[in-house]
Parts: C-alpha cells; sequence; structure tokens
C-alpha cells in the first residue's frame, strides 16, 4: 500500500548534511523516489529517508539542484497549526528585538528564509501590511495557510497582506503567478514607514524586492553617525536610504548616483520627505561605475552597495573582478582622511572572499586603508546556524588615508 505522501530515498551516507541540520537536500544525494498516492508534483511535501529507511526530514519537494527543501526534523504534519506555530515563532523573536511596536522604526522583516526555519519565504512588515515573497513552489501552494497564520499571530495589528512572488518564483514552475491582496487591501500603496526616526516612501507594489532595502537599517545608522560635515557619495542609491541617514547625520552635501531614473526620482522624494526642498542633495541617473572615473577628490565619504554581481558560483569569477573594479576606482577618488562603506549581497561571495577583494582593490589603488568597521545583515535576518550560506550581506568600512 502505497504512503499518504511521497518519500525521497537517499544515496547512502548523503544524510549526514541533514544530521548536522542543513535544510536543504541536493538532487544529487537522492537514490530514488517512491510516490505516494497521487503523482509526485513539484511543491508537494514529502518525507526524507535514509539508506537504512529512517525518517530524518520532511519538506517541499521541488525540480532543480536543490531537491527538498526541509521544513522539519520531526514527523509533523504540516497544516494550518504548524504554520501558525511557526510564524508566531518568528513573530515572538521580533518581538525580543524590540521591533514591534516600536515607534522609531515601522518596517522589519518577520520571516527570513532558513534563517527563520522557512526556507524559500519572506516576509516584510511595513506599518500595518505585510508583504509576501515566495522563492520556492511549495511556499507558493501554500501561500494561503501563510497569511492565515500572519493574521492569527498580528489580530488588528495587520489590515493586508499582498503577495508579490511573481518576480521570485522558479521561471520553470510556470504557475502563472500574479502578484495582488491575500487578504484585505491598503487605500494606499505608497505607505510611508519609519526607520531609526527617518521617513521613506514604500510602494510593495511597485518597488523592488518587497518595496525597500530592509536589511541595510542597521548600516544606514552608522552611516548617519559618520556624515557629519562630509560631502558624501551614495552609489546605487535605489530609493536613496543610505542618502536620507547622511543628511540626518550632518553630511555637508549628499549626492546620489542610480542607472534607474526611478530611482533618483524615489531618492529626492524621500529626502524632501525628511528635510524639504532645500536640503543639500542631488540625484543623478547614470551609471555609478563611469561616475567614479571623474570624481578627482570631491568626496570624502562613498558608499558602495551594488546589487548581487554573483547570484550562483558560475559567475563568482566575473563578480570578484566587478567588486575590485569599483572599490579600486573608489579607493583611489576618495579623499585623504575619507570613508568608504563597502558591500556585498552576493550569497556566493563568502566573508572572507569579500574582504581579500577589498585589499586587492587597496593594493591597486596604492593608498593606506584601514578597516574600522565590519559589517553584515541585521537581527530580522537571522542566520540559521546550520545553514551559513545565509549570511548573505557583508561589508566593510574603511578609513583611507
Amino acid at each position: 500500500m502505497k504512503e499518504k505522501i511521497a518519500s525521497v530515498h537517499l544515496r547512502r551516507g548523503k544524510e549526514e548534511s541533514l544530521l548536522r541540520r542543513h535544510p536543504w537536500v541536493f538532487s544529487g544525494a537522492i537514490e530514488r523516489i517512491s510516490e505516494g498516492m497521487t503523482p509526485l508534483a513539484e511543491g508537494d511535501i514529502v518525507d526524507v529517508i535514509t539508506k537504512q529507511g529512517e525518517f530524518i526530514a520532511k519538506g517541499h519537494y521541488q525540480i532543480g539542484s536543490i531537491a527538498v527543501r526541509v521544513l522539519s526534523f520531526e514527523q509533523v504534519e504540516i497544516n494550518a497549526e504548524w504554520w501558525a506555530e511557526r510564524i508566531a515563532k518568528a513573530k515572538e523573536l521580533r518581538e525580543a528585538m524590540g521591533l514591534i511596536g516600536n515607534k522609531e522604526t515601522t518596517c522589519y522583516r518577520l520571516i527570513h528564509g532558513e534563517g527563520d526555519l522557512l526556507p524559500g519565504l519572506v516576509v516584510d512588515i511595513y506599518g500595518r501590511t505585510a508583504v509576501v515573497q515566495c522563492h520556492s513552489v511549495g511556499m507558493y501552494l501554500s501561500r494561503q495557510d501563510i497569511a492565515e497564520a500572519i493574521r492569527k499571530a498580528y489580530g488588528k495589528e495587520i489590515e493586508a497582506i499582498y503577495d508579490k512572488s511573481s518576480q521570485t518564483l522558479p521561471f520553470k514552475a510556470d504557475l502563472g503567478a500574479i502578484d495582488g491582496y491575500l487578504w484585505g487591501r491598503t487605500q494606499e500603496p505608497n505607505a510611508v514607514v519609519l526607520e531609526n526616526g527617518l521617513k521613506f516612501k514604500v510602494n510593495w507594489e511597485e518597488g523592488q524586492k518587497t518595496g525597500f532595502f530592509i536589511d541595510q537599517r542597521v548600516n544606514r545608522d552608522l552611516v548617519r553617525q559618520y556624515s557629519r560635515g562630509r560631502k558624501v557619495l551614495n552609489t546605487f542609491c535605489y530609493t536613496g536610504g543610505f542618502s536620507v541617514a547622511a543628511l540626518a547625520g550632518g553630511a555637508r552635501e549628499v549626492v546620489s548616483i542610480d542607472l534607474s531614473e526611478r530611482a533618483v526620482k524615489l531618492a529626492d522624494e524621500n529626502v524632501r520627505l525628511n528635510f524639504g526642498d532645500e536640503a543639500p542633495h542631488e540625484a543623478i541617473a547614470c551609471n555609478a561605475v563611469e561616475y567614479l572615473k571623474d570624481i578627482d577628490d570631491s568626496y570624502d565619504l562613498i558608499i558602495l552597495d551594488p546589487p548581487a554581481f554573483a547570484k550562483h558560483h558560475k559567475v563568482l569569477g566575473n563578480a570578484l573582478q566587478g567588486y575590485k573594479k569599483i572599490n579600486a576606482r573608489a579607493l583611489q577618488k576618495i579623499r585623504p582622511g575619507g570613508i568608504l562603506f563597502t558591500f556585498s549581497c552576493s550569497q556566493a561571495v563568502s566573508r572572507e572572499l569579500f574582504r581579500t577583494t577589498i585589499f586587492t582593490a587597496a593594493a591597486i589603488a596604492g593608498r593606506r586603508v584601514r578597516i574600522i568597521g565590519q559589517l553584515t545583515q541585521p537581527a530580522d535576518h537571522p542566520i540559521n546556524i546550520y545553514h551559513p550560506e545565509g549570511e548573505y550581506l557583508k561589508g566593510l568600512v574603511v578609513y583611507v588615508e
């Protein structure tokens, strides 16, 4: 008699990473799959079985190099009660961080994939709206359960839940996903949220990611501390988060650069929202790498926060060359006594590799450079200790003589 759900049977010895609680099963670790009562489809819940025939994990099945994303290492039913408990635990952690009910910061991440033991799922909170982004078919098929669990955890604190998964799901899954509200609806998707007391317009329906790059909150506050009296260049500025922080810290002038006309317009709007029309701010739509060529020694604080140059290991070499090029250029041009904030959000680039790349850039620039800060993602983007790949954001603050 067939089991209720399908079972993924591992090759001998391939359970070792799961015994260490790593939440992925790679396709090469699978010996065979026995189907359940219905044919196995991408996104289904499966049991993972060792060569010895023992249950070891339960998770979402998917097509690709990562074949199973583990939801539990216990033999439990993944039902509405399970979702409610898991999301309630994530909320408890944000309460411990002081993020819930914080009058100075009204946007934060509620669910951060593997870091919250929910691989393939991101949920961000913007005021009274939750924005759900599914990165796996299994999570997408569970989106109504997820929405109900969020409603149960928050009650009247949440008035709308928006699904923004159409651009993050596996392309080959061909689910025909359309972004839209899973529950409720806000009158105005252009909400104004607070981050460390500063105001930002967020449009979760049309903006990048879920609408705002929440993961730089702590690092933006550090830029604020270093900006007094400095002329600041914010490259790859998007909606101007670092620019607003620098002006709040007393920067004498800020220039925001982004290739997108829409992005620099949003950066300008956020500056005006906080400081009015007379703020010492200029937003320019241009190529940041090209702009760095001709700045001479105009700036004494530069922020390099490019998009991910390497989304997978196949392009790692090219990505490192890209990081080296822009950092060498910034280090060559920055004023003596200047400060560089430099970041990589490429998961494929390790902290050590990024640091080595900045070392090489400093050597090319021929400047004396000292590290005065080592940066990462904030607490609401937790890293599962059994899944070190979750540490995707890394940064350095360097002082240039």
